[in-house]
């Protein structure tokens, strides 16, 4: 009933080589062409009855700056249904200002998916558009496509994306380092999402959004984590970036698609939670400031009502976003997002060091990510590249610093492994990262200098733990063996790199890669939401053996407890165990988040100390 509720997909599997029935229906079809003295026009349209397209699709299909490309896919929504129009600009004649510019695009209903599963319709359009920039007023070729694919009656409710939703799991286990006490109700605490791949003689559409996932990886670095745990948050996040648009929609795709809740622990959250998905708006522009203030407005009105239960509409205002846009200005209306990501400029690709993202708070406070996401990072990167066995081509590859080497566990696990490690793939020499990774604390520190003074094998014993948990959220997923992941410029369309066409055993194969990602971060946000339900419930169990003159004494000493219950307290132990910094204050701030939205509960988060012969000295 809990994945009723949140909206949760059942799952369907897209087949090979699909035939234009598999396509899914339209409800709007248009031409939009570039006029020196009108702008942006609608030269021909046809729509099922109540959908607008004047005053809408032209702002939306061609977002600002796409004059400096030549071609681009330009994803958006509106109202309950998704865009994608494929735009072509070609050199003219003076009196046409050198340039003509058009833009083939479909709307289709958002039942189908975050984006409708428009991208199958991304080769048609491409090649339309290649027609009509010759002729616009050849207009034969669209009338045809409408009276084939206009949707005629309701949509199919399965026919959805969400494989990649809540995929078909085997179990997974969370390294736990204490025994919890169970509640009476017995909760299935060991199941997540796990692994997320696609069954043999299946594979993603040619211009499917997550053939990115690799390349999101490799564009953000460890600052994918802190992303990762906001979009957990449900926050507003919208990313800045340069024409083209395609591979930042696509990022937006597959920040949604990271950040989902689980199938396998929906029964474990409160009725309060928030909805099982991040609500992607994809491209974006000034003219839609009217609907992110409205986005606002809600936000405002449910924080004013705590404890309300969310609505069983998925995509309900109020509830957090992800969007991308071309337009500087909506960085300036700090009031409309709370974290913002600035994508480097496309040239960046050329320069001598890695240029990475910046994110940011609205009051321009830098978000970075913790040791342990840059550690974590690392083991990922080199459980995605044991695999390699085609070595990538040196010029591929970028100059290592000295944050950029494996730690002593990961040289053990490397060299024990049967799987040879080529020496210039690209995923595993890791730039610099100091401007995105926060510094090392004092306590951490002097913690790491006593242990290799005390006991230099009690560090080690750590380090191989978090090691082992990191491998844990990769084990038994079936990686490609000879798919290396490779940087490319953002230019390059995610077609151009040799995705299109794959089929049989290399697109399975290749796709099982991406899935892979999926489900890794599945299991590590399952791995936090259990590690919490489980102190959840061992402080509930406690709490109903306790008289109640005990529970009010104790009450007293941990400070009021919420309306659901008493105060839950995390300790240093248990942040491990979620995958989390022990030493980091924004994952402590993290966590308590998590235990309001998602548990309703406060937390008590114990950061570790450094304590000798029983006195605390930092």
């Amino acid at each position: 009933m809990a994945a009723v509720r949140r909206g949760q997909e059942p799952l369907n599997l897209e087949m090979p080589n699909a035939s234009a029935n598999d396509l899914p229906p339209i409800s709007a079809l248009f031409l939009i062409y570039f006029d020196i003295k009108a702008g942006y026009t609608i030269g021909w349209k046809r729509s099922l009855p109540g959908i607008e397209l004047e005053g809408v699709v032209e702002y939306k299909s061609l977002p600002s700056g796409l004059h400096t490309v030549k071609e681009d896919l330009i994803y958006f929504v509106h109202d309950d249904h998704a865009g994608l129009s494929a735009f072509i600009n070609a050199p003219a004649a003076e009196e046409s200002r050198n340039a003509r510019m058009i833009a083939v695009g479909v709307m289709v209903r958002l039942s189908y998916g975050r984006l409708g599963r428009s991208w199958k319709h991304a080769e048609n359009l491409k090649a339309m558009a290649n027609e009509l920039i010759v002729d616009t007023a050849k207009t034969k070729a669209l009338e045809e496509y409408w009276g084939e694919h206009k949707a005629r009656g309701p949509p199919a409710l399965a026919e959805t994306d969400s494989l990649l939703d809540s995929p078909s799991s085997t179990k997974f286990q969370a390294i736990r380092t204490t025994p919890l006490k169970a509640k009476g109700h017995g909760r299935n605490r060991s199941a997540s999402d796990g692994t997320a791949l696609l069954p043999s003689g299946h594979h993603l559409s040619p211009h499917h959004p997550a053939w990115s996932l690799p390349h999101l990886l490799e564009a953000f670095g460890p600052l994918i984590f802190p992303i990762h745990r906001a979009a957990l948050l449900r926050k507003r996040i919208l990313i800045t970036a340069h024409a083209p648009v395609e591979e930042t929609c696509n990022f937006v795709y597959d920040l949604s698609v990271l950040s989902n809740i689980p199938l396998a622990v929906t029964d474990l959250l409160a009725s309060t939670a928030p909805p099982q998905r991040l609500r992607p708006l994809f491209s974006i522009g000034v003219h839609d400031i009217p609907l992110l203030e409205e986005d606002l407005r809600a936000s405002r009105a449910a924080a004013a009502i705590p404890g309300s239960e969310q609505s069983d509409l998925r995509d309900e205002p109020g509830n957090g976003w992800i969007a991308c846009t071309t337009d500087s200005i909506l960085a300036m209306k700090s009031a409309l997002y709370d974290v913002l990501i600035t994508m480097p400029p496309p040239y960046s690709e050329d320069a001598h060091e890695k240029i990475w993202p910046k994110v940011e708070s609205p009051q321009g406070v830098e978000m970075k990510a913790t040791q342990r996401d840059l550690r974590r990072y690392k083991a990922l990167r080199w459980s995605l590249s044991r695999h390699i066995s085609t070595p990538s081509s040196p010029s591929t590859t970028r100059r290592r610093s000295s944050s950029g080497s494996f730690s002593e566990s990961e040289t053990i696990r490397a060299s024990s492994s049967s799987l040879s490690l080529p020496r210039d793939d690209p995923m595993l020499d890791l730039p610099d990262t100091d401007d995105i990774i926060e510094p090392i604390s004092w306590a951490a520190l002097a913690y790491s200098g006593f242990m290799w003074w005390a006991s230099a094998g009690e560090q080690v014993l750590h380090s191989e733990e978090e090691s082992e948990s990191d491998s844990a959220l990769l084990s038994g997923l079936a990686l490609s063996p000879s798919t290396p992941i490779t940087p490319r410029p953002r230019s390059q369309s995610t077609v151009s790199v040799g995705i299109k066409g794959k089929t049989g055993l290399a697109g399975d194969m290749k796709a099982n890669q991406e899935m892979a990602i999926i489900a890794y971060f599945h299991r590590l946000t399952t791995q936090i939401l259990a590690t919490l339900s489980d102190i959840v419930d061992a402080t509930d169990s406690d709490d109903e053996r306790e008289d109640e003159h005990e529970a009010l004494h104790r009450v007293q000493d941990d400070g009021p407890a919420d309306e659901t219950g008493p105060a839950v307290y995390v300790s240093s132990s248990d942040v491990a165990r979620m995958g989390l910094d022990q030493w980091s204050s924004t994952d402590h701030a993290f966590i308590e988040d998590v235990a309001k939205d998602y548990f309703g509960r406060r937390a008590r988060v114990e950061g570790r100390n450094v304590d000798v012969c029983g006195i605390r000295i930092c």
